[in-house]
């Protein structure tokens, strides 16, 4: 069953996250994680407003989880520190 990773971010400084951009994509493929929505045009009808919008689909609960704890992801999130503020869920899908 595909799981799928929610991320809600707001950068806060653009050039610093270049650095996590350009780690981060080779970590979720490592994975089986494929991008469905990144940034982009969007309205929020609820909430907060947040700058930018993130859905990755993974083949499953554990591949996303599994990401998330990799080294590679590990070092991902540590080159956006200071640089975003990030809100990540990690969501079952529905049976296809």
């Amino acid at each position: 069953m595909p799981a799928y990773w929610i991320a809600h971010v707001t950068v806060t400084d653009p050039e610093r996250y270049k650095a996590y951009q350009a780690l981060a994509p080779s970590a979720f493929a490592a994975f089986g994680g494929r991008f469905l929505a990144r940034g982009g045009a969007h309205s929020v009808l609820e909430g907060p407003a947040l700058d930018r919008h993130v859905i990755i689909e993974f083949p499953n609960l554990e591949a996303a989880r599994a990401c998330y704890a990799s080294p590679a992801y590990t070092a991902a999130r540590q080159a956006r520190d200071g640089a975003s503020i990030a809100h990540v869920t990690l969501v079952d899908g529905l049976p296809l």
